[in-house]
């Protein structure tokens, strides 16, 4: 039997980040879970194409940018029989192998999403972890830098990640439910480089405006000239 899940992978200029991304895989390759990596890149301009090659993933040039029409993409041409949305500035941590397997033999009909953790030593970086994982627990919406592992059943049966140019994660989040979404056992370990940039308080709550403004009817192509 071939391994199930395809990982999807999108890409802009993300040759920094896209190395430890595809290292973190390694143990479900060796465990024989991971079917294949698909990169869907959005006209990067550096290393990200050279680098996805060498490591023997499968590449897709996007016909557009945008992280949601690279995603639809990825899972349009994806193999497998379980689906793993990722962001290439995100890692998985250790001990992801055995959760997404408990997962999958345990909780078929449900996707999953793991555990928020950043890359950063600042004590700013444990408050958002809480507040996110908390939204996640509570309300059924986890980040799109938590990962999201769905089968390809439920991902067909939901019409799939909408080519939006933003809030693209929260759109099938919600369509999935809380009831069925599951918070995984283990750390996805994400880049902060956004918060140390713009400030950890200033960037969080700029991306709960974004989100109040969405939940009240701004269109994603409207809130995407907000973002950056």
């Amino acid at each position: 039997m071939p391994a199930p899940i395809s990982v999807i992978i999108p890409t802009l200029n993300a040759e920094r980040e896209l190395q430890g991304c595809l290292t973190s895989l390694i143990p479900g390759l060796e465990a024989g879970l991971i079917r294949e990596a698909v990169i869907v890149d959005g006209h990067s301009t550096d290393q990200s194409v050279p680098i996805a090659c060498d490591w023997g993933a499968r590449v897709i040039c996007a016909s557009d940018k945008g992280r949601g029409h690279q995603l639809r993409t990825g899972a349009i041409n994806a193999r497998g029989d379980w689906l793993l949305f990722l962001h290439a500035d995100t890692q998985l941590g250790p001990g992801w192998v055995q959760a997404v397997r408990h997962h999958m033999e345990t909780a078929p009909s449900k996707a999953a999403a793991f555990s928020l953790q950043y890359r950063s030593e600042a004590r700013q970086a444990r408050w958002l972890e809480r507040r996110a994982n908390l939204r996640a627990r509570v309300l059924g919406l986890p980040y799109g830098d938590q990962g999201l592992l769905i089968s390809r059943a439920f991902y067909d049966a939901l019409g799939g990640i909408e080519p939006l140019p933003l809030m693209e994660d929260v759109d099938i989040v919600r369509r999935i439910g809380k009831s069925r979404l599951e918070l995984l056992p283990c750390a996805a370990l994400t880049s902060a480089e956004k918060y140390e940039r713009d400030g950890w308080r200033k960037r969080a709550w700029a991306n709960a405006l974004l989100l109040i403004r969405y939940y009240l009817g701004a269109s994603p192509e409207k809130l995407a000239g907000k973002y950056r």
